[in-house]
């Protein structure tokens, strides 16, 4: 029963979250946005950024998702300023669920909005800026170590129409030599079921 208490912070954060947009947001010009998630599974979210000389000097967000979005996208949007595109480039879940102090398993994936939202704002900002893109920055996790497969494969994959287990071994050999990334992998594509829905 223990897995499901949030700490202090996840509940200081969910009951006072910071940089909301609170208003419209035409009302609150920004330089870049960026927008994850699907409303029909419930977890949708808005990153919206201001940015100058490089660094990220103010934030807003929106999101329609639980206590656990809620929290990690406050704490990111507090993280945030004042960081460099580049380091805010490359921000993982974790770090964002470590600045929490933690989340119950089951709601690890509440953290991935967060992340892929800001990509999605620095990668507008940069395109309209005509800013060289910093695709292919963000750290990748290895699923397979024995085919090195990254967690980049299997969303590209999942992206691509694979929904199963068996659909990424199709496509990418993922499990096919020891097998042991097969529960890391399902959790990844619990993950994107939320991030990209149906």
């Amino acid at each position: 029963m223990s897995d499901w208490l949030y700490s202090d912070t996840v509940k200081d954060h969910f009951m006072h979250p910071r940089n909301v947009l609170e208003e419209d947001e035409a009302s609150w010009p920004s330089d870049g946005r960026g927008i994850v998630g699907n409303i029909k599974c419930g977890d949708q979210m808005l990153i919206l950024l201001r940015i100058k000389d490089g660094i990220i000097t103010d934030t807003r967000w929106k999101t329609y998702g639980c206590a656990s979005a809620i929290a990690s996208t406050s704490i990111l949007s507090e993280a945030i300023k004042g960081m460099s595109l580049e380091d805010a480039y490359v921000l993982k879940p974790e770090d964002i669920v470590a600045k929490l102090g933690g989340l119950p398993s089951n709601k690890i994936h509440c953290s991935v909005l967060g992340d892929k939202a800001l990509r999605a704002a620095i990668d507008d900002y940069l395109e309209k800026n005509d800013l060289p893109s910093l695709k292919g920055k963000e750290n990748v996790e290895v699923i397979c170590n024995c085919l090195n497969v990254t967690d980049r494969d299997i969303e590209d994959a999942y992206k691509a129409g694979d929904r199963t287990w068996e659909d990424l071994q199709a496509r990418t050999k993922i499990g096919t030599a020891c097998g042991g990334c097969k529960e890391r992998t399902l959790e990844l594509l619990h993950q994107l079921e939320h991030l990209y829905g149906e």
